[in-house]
């Protein structure tokens, strides 16, 4: 017993993969969807849409449940999720924050430590929560439209893809 936990040990820890590798896989998954083209892209869109929103532990949660309700591709739509990553979400969430502020008219300048989460901003007051979802939902419009369109022109160019 002893002999396994050491040869368990000694293991060298895998590589990171990198950034362009997890971008090729994403596309791929994707690329490997199946349904009709506009059932795909209104999932992906979803999922696009929701990933750009300030809304950052219920993502998943509402990218799948809109995606049942529009008739989208569940799994489509949690992989549009990923467009808001550690890498993008700072970005969307100022952007949701300056867009919302000024459309409400408040002048509350930004904090400077990082708001990673739905509960994080919540803490910062209703004024300020209401104003980057709002924020976030005229940001996230033209990610989900962008995404629908190419993924719907992409998906019609090869063909039907239904399952089953």
């Amino acid at each position: 017993m002893e002999d396994l936990l050491e040869k368990d040990t000694n293991k060298p820890l895998p590589a990171r993969i990198p950034l362009r590798q997890k971008i090729r896989t994403w596309l791929i998954q994707i690329r490997r969807l199946e349904g009709e083209p506009h059932y795909i892209a209104r999932g992906l869109a979803i999922g696009v849409f929701i990933g750009v929103t300030p809304t950052m532990p219920f993502h998943t949660i509402l990218a799948v449940s809109l995606a049942f309700l529009f008739h989208g591709s569940r799994p489509a739509a949690i992989l549009g999720v990923w467009a808001g990553n550690p890498l993008t979400i700072p970005f969307f969430y100022f952007a949701s924050y300056e867009i919302g502020t000024m459309l409400l008219g408040i002048s509350t300048p930004f904090d400077s430590q990082m708001i990673c989460s739905l509960t994080q901003f919540l803490e910062l007051g209703l004024e300020i929560t209401i104003a980057m979802i709002i924020g976030g939902i005229l940001l996230a419009a033209p990610f989900g439209l962008i995404t629908y369109i190419l993924t719907w022109k992409i998906y019609g160019r090869t063909g039907n893809r239904k399952s089953g």
